[in-house]
């Protein structure tokens, strides 16, 4: 929830789901699920349908202030603090040729690593060895894909973190590729 810049990602589209089940982030992590849908689409009858995951206090309290943060900071920062990553990412594919594309929307960001920038051929081993090495330095990012990199840090992310990540990743993509 609100990782994209937006609460939900089907907001950057014109698409409008009939149903929206949401879990994990909606309570930082407590045990809730939660199912949207208009009332004309959810006309199940009192007690029809009941969850291990449908609530208790504790976990309704951890998801009300969790909306309360997305809502007052976490999704504006998102998009925020996206763009300014994405925006120098996309500057270090001049001096970097392993980077192949750089995507993504708010605070969901990816890095493909090639060998060729224009066959865009894949270079997964590559990209395992600047993982290792990031994470060595003290930056947590993840694989996704045969040759991806994903950057998803917190929403509460701020620019000197987000610029430690770009600076590191230069660092480490350059002595990586030599």
């Amino acid at each position: 929830m609100g990782r994209t810049g937006k609460m939900f990602a089907f907001e950057h589209f014109d698409f409008h789901p009939d149903i929206v089940a949401i879990a994990k982030g909606v309570a930082s992590g407590m045990p809730l699920g939660v199912t949207m849908a208009h009332a004309e689409t959810m006309n199940w009858e009192p007690g029809a349908h009941a969850s291990t995951f449908g609530g208790n206090p504790v976990c309704l309290a951890a998801a009300m202030a969790t909306l309360r943060l997305l809502q007052d900071e976490y999704v504006a920062n998102s998009a925020k603090i996206g763009e300014f990553m994405r925006v120098r990412l996309e500057r270090l594919m001049d001096r970097h040729p392993a980077i192949g594309d750089v995507r993504g929307l708010g605070l969901m960001l990816g890095i493909e690593i090639v060998k060729d920038r224009k066959t865009k051929e894949k270079a997964p081993e590559l990209r395992d060895a600047i993982i290792y090495e990031c994470f060595r330095r003290g930056l947590l990012i993840l694989a996704a894909g045969p040759s991806t990199i994903r950057l998803s840090p917190p929403l509460m992310v701020d620019e000197e973190q987000a610029q430690f990540a770009v600076d590191t990743l230069s660092e480490v993509i350059a002595t990586a590729s030599n």
